[in-house]
C-alpha cells in the first residue's frame, strides 16, 4: 500500500479560511457547449464537499482534451461550469486565465466553502514540460495543495508533479485515496487467492503488466485479441485475427514462465469481418479457418473464467474479453463482468482497471456492484506495472 498523507490527516486550521489548490480529472466529454457525461466530475464531488464543509476556499485545476499550440475555445472548461454548479447546487468562479493578477486576488476573495474553476491547464505552455515557472505561477492560487486526479497522475506535468513540490502540505484527495487504497491492496496485501483478469487487442500493452503481476498473482486469466498471440505462439492457426508477430517470441516466453498460472481461452467467437458478424459461430482456439478472425471468448471459456473467479477473494481486471463495441462480440466482456458483480456478492474484493474495461462494466450496468472501478486508464495500468506514478510520489508521505 502506498501511504500518502490526504485531507483528513489535515487538521482544521490547516484548511479552514485557506484556499485548496485541488488537481481534479474533469477531461470529459462536452458537445454543443454540455457535458454529455459527468461521471468524473461526480467522482470528484466527496473531496469538493469535504474541503467545502471544513471552510476551505476550493480553487479547481484540470486538463481537458489536447489541445495543440496554445488556447483552443473547444477544449475551453467553461462549459464544466453549469454542470459543476448543478452537482454542488451552488455557483461556481470561473477563472479564465491563471496568469493574471486578478487571479490571485479573486481566489483570495472567494468565500469559505466557495468553489473555482480555473480554465484547461494545457492552454498553459509550461504544463507538460512540467515547467517549475508555470507550477509556481499556479502554487499563488492556493495555500495547501490537494491532488484528486489519480487518471492524470501518470504524468508528471506542473499541474500535477512540479506545484506538489512548491505548495505544502501536498496531499491526496479522498478519490486518490481510494484508488490507491484498492489498487495498492490488490498488489501488495490481496486476499487469496488473487485473480488478475487481462485483456484487450495488444499483448504489447500489457506485457509489463503480465510481468509485474505474475509473481504476485495465483492465476491469470488472458481474453481479448492479444490471446490471439498467445495461440500462434503455441503454434495454432489464427485464420485473420489480429496477431503482433513481432510478440510471438516473448508471448512464448511468458508461455513458459507462467506454466498453469496462465489461463488462455480454449475457443473464441469467430466471423469472417466485424461488418459480417451475424455469421458468427465458435471455434475451437487452434481451429480458426483462414480468412476468419477471433472476435470474443467462447461460452466454455466464459464458464471457465467465471468459475476461476468464483473462487477468488481478489481480482483485479483490466481490459475487455472482445470487441465489446460491436456486438455480439460483448458477450465475453459482459460475462467477466457479472462473475466479477457475483464474485464482489460473494465477499470478494473487485477492482476494474479505467478505459475500456470500466467503459464495459458501465455499459453492462454492474459500475456499481463491484469494490472499485477506477477512473484512470493509463494511471491504472502503469500502477500494475509496477511503475511510480509521479503525481502520487510527489505527494507528502503519511508519517506513522
Amino acid at each position: 500500500m502506498i501511504a500518502k498523507r490526504t485531507i483528513e490527516n489535515l487538521d482544521a486550521a490547516a484548511v479552514l479560511g485557506r484556499r485548496a489548490l485541488v488537481r481534479v480529472d474533469f477531461n470529459v466529454p462536452i458537445k454543443d457547449g454540455k457535458v454529455t457525461d459527468d461521471t468524473r466530475l461526480r467522482a470528484a464531488i466527496p473531496t469538493i464537499e469535504d474541503l467545502k464543509d471544513r471552510g476551505a476556499r476550493i480553487v479547481l485545476l484540470s486538463h481537458l482534451g489536447r489541445p495543440k499550440g496554445g488556447p483552443d475555445p473547444k477544449y475551453s472548461l467553461k462549459p464544466v461550469v453549469a454542470a459543476l454548479e448543478r452537482l454542488l447546487g451552488m455557483p461556481v468562479a470561473f477563472i479564465a486565465d491563471p496568469a493574471a493578477p486578478a487571479a490571485v486576488e479573486l481566489t483570495k476573495q472567494l468565500p469559505r466553502g466557495a468553489v473555482a474553476l480555473v480554465e484547461n491547464t494545457r492552454f498553459l505552455p509550461g504544463e507538460e514540460r512540467n515547467d517549475v515557472a508555470t507550477a509556481r505561477m499556479l502554487a499563488t492560487l492556493g495555500d495547501f495543495y490537494v491532488n484528486d486526479a489519480f487518471g492524470s497522475a501518470h504524468r508528471a506535468h506542473a499541474s500535477t508533479e512540479a506545484v506538489a513540490h512548491l505548495l505544502k502540505p501536498a496531499v491526496a484527495g479522498l478519490l486518490m485515496e481510494k484508488e490507491l487504497e484498492y489498487l495498492g491492496g490488490a498488489l501488495t496485501s490481496p486476499r487469496r487467492p488473487f485473480v488478475a483478469v487481462l485483456g484487450g487487442a495488444k499483448i504489447s500493452g500489457k506485457i509489463d503488466v503480465i510481468r509485474n503481476l505474475l509473481p504476485k498473482v495465483d492465476r491469470i486469466l488472458i481474453g481479448g485479441a492479444m490471446a490471439n498471440t498467445f495461440f500462434r505462439a503455441k503454434g495454432a492457426a489464427t485464420g485473420a485475427s489480429l496477431v503482433e508477430e513481432d510478440r510471438i517470441a516473448m508471448a512464448k516466453e511468458l508461455l513458459e514462465r507462467a506454466g498453469a498460472k496462465l489461463a488462455l481461452p480454449t475457443g473464441g467467437v469467430i466471423a469472417p469481418s466485424l461488418e459480417r458478424a451475424g455469421e458468427n459461430r465458435e471455434a475451437a482456439w487452434n481451429a480458426v479457418p483462414d480468412g476468419w478472425a477471433m472476435y470474443d471468448i467462447d461460452a466454455a471459456t466464459e464458464r471457465a473464467f467465471a468459475g476461476i473467479v468464483a473462487g477468488a477473494k481478489t481480482v483485479v481486471w483490466n481490459g475487455p474479453m472482445g470487441v465489446f463495441e460491436t456486438p455480439p462480440f460483448d458477450h465475453g466482456t459482459v460475462a467477466v463482468a457479472k462473475a466479477l458483480a457475483a464474485a464482489t456478492a460473494a465477499g470478494a474484493t473487485t477492482v476494474v482497471g479505467g478505459g475500456d474495461s470500466a467503459a464495459a462494466i458501465e455499459q453492462a450496468g454492474l459500475a456499481g456492484k463491484v469494490s472499485h472501478v477506477s477512473t484512470g486508464g493509463g494511471a491504472s495500468l502503469e500502477f500494475l506495472e509496477g511503475k511510480v506514478l509521479p503525481g502520487v510520489a510527489a505527494l507528502d508521505d503519511r508519517t506513522p
